[in-house]
């Protein structure tokens, strides 16, 4: 029998009191995967065999809240002390159509495990850290194989976007290739991805992006024809695999939205098709066209005035995408891409001394002259070093003033 070690996850007084609210309940998914695993726990999930308003009852008399987040599905999320849990009650599939399901509940733990997705992610574990492993979980998660639970093709039928999620799970936790009879039923089910809204595509490729090396999963998404459903555009894969190298040798944080423009061609139509496709957030989206058209040339021969310069245009956030897009085409040059981004992470933006106001006790009457007047002051002072020297400054207001009189 596997047993967990004591986990942090359990013994807080939240946990504590929770499962002692609930009585007969277990932690589920990925909470237990990741501590066999000895990786990080966020979300905390139980199971019970409780139907939802006897859950509701038995919060709500413990005085904790309860949030009937998906009730209709069993689930309902428990605060306690202010921290979520989400709590749901065992249950088997009744009726799917390839995105949502019609569910019955049921107090057997075997049952419910049937109806879960991969076997890594159909394992429980009691309050004192019992594992109960219905359908291979612990074996394959030791040997890091993401296996669907059962038939694959009938999983995936159940919601399409389990074929993704095989793609993710397995960049983030498998070991060697991927299932042979997973791929064989990605291949036949593939077309209804189709089905899938944007935003769950978005939610899982954006988490595949963000794996450690998500390469070789990307390539046998190519292999299969599953990237082509969801991503338009030829991917640039052999610029990822720069980009996530340049990544972990800089332990850099992996980002899935600037993975994904590496991904892409540079093509600013491209970028918004995906964008549109994935109902990406406007700032994603802005994100996404903007390194998709990036007009400034970010190279490793830049000096540290034209460094000074970007920064200022751009804002060091956009400087240090462009910087991470850079080192993906010439790795290379690895010494000045990591001076590049100490500096945006050091840099200051200089204040500009003069405004509107300024210009107009020049002598420009207010208007369009003004702006034009700032602005070409303003590239003189950047252009000279931002020059903290007034004189100097306000000898240039007086020239530019001149031109529009």
């Amino acid at each position: 029998m596997t047993r967990l070690s004591p986990q942090p996850f359990m013994t807080n007084p939240e946990t504590v009191k929770l499962m002692a609210v609930l009585g007969e309940a277990r932690f589920v998914g990925g909470v237990v995967r990741n501590a066999l695993l000895g990786k990080p726990v966020s979300d905390i999930d139980v199971a019970t065999p409780h139907p939802p308003e006897k859950v509701r009852a038995l919060l709500e008399a413990a005085g904790l809240k309860a949030v009937p987040t998906g009730i209709e599905h069993g689930t309902i999320t428990a605060v306690v002390n202010g921290k979520p849990f989400e709590v749901t009650t065992l249950r088997r599939d009744v009726e799917t159509d390839g995105r949502r399901a019609v569910v019955a509940f049921t107090t057997d733990w075997a049952e419910d495990a049937q109806r879960r997705d991969f076997t890594m992610n159909a394992l429980y574990a009691d309050r004192d850290g019992e594992v109960y492993d219905h359908v291979g979980g612990v074996a394959d998660l030791e040997a890091g194989r993401v296996r669907f639970v059962g038939d694959p093709a009938a999983r995936i039928r159940e919601d399409y976007l389990r074929i993704l999620r095989l793609f993710r799970f397995h960049a983030w936790y498998g070991q060697g290739g991927l299932d042979v009879d997973a791929l064989v039923a990605v291949e036949q089910e593939k077309a209804g991805l189709a089905k899938l809204s944007g935003e769950r595509i978005a939610k899982e490729m954006l988490k595949l992006l963000e794996a450690a090396n998500p390469v070789a999963v990307l390539v046998a998404m190519g292999e299969t024809g599953v990237l082509a459903e969801v991503l338009p555009g030829a991917p640039d894969i052999m610029r990822l695999k720069r980009l996530a190298a340049a990544d972990a040798s800089a332990a850099l944080p992996p980002d899935g939205v600037l993975r994904l423009a590496a991904l892409l061609p540079r093509d600013k139509a491209v970028a918004q098709a995906v964008a549109k496709r994935w109902k990406l957030s406007n700032a994603h989206t802005d994100r996404l066209t903007d390194l998709a058209e990036a007009g400034e040339t970010v190279t490793p021969y830049l000096s540290t005035h034209d460094v000074a310069k970007l920064l200022y245009k751009l804002g060091p956030e956009r400087f240090r995408d462009r910087v991470r897009l850079a080192w993906a085409e010439a790795p290379q040059a690895f010494v000045q891409w990591r001076t590049f981004l100490a500096s945006a992470n050091e840099w200051q933006r200089p204040v500009f001394p003069l405004s509107g106001d300024d210009v107009m006790a020049a002598g420009v009457v207010k208007g369009r002259a003004v702006g034009q007047v700032l602005s070409e002051v303003e590239s003189w002072w950047i252009e000279n070093g931002f020059t903290a020297d007034i004189a100097a400054v306000q000898n240039a207001l007086r020239r530019a003033v001149e031109k529009v009189r």
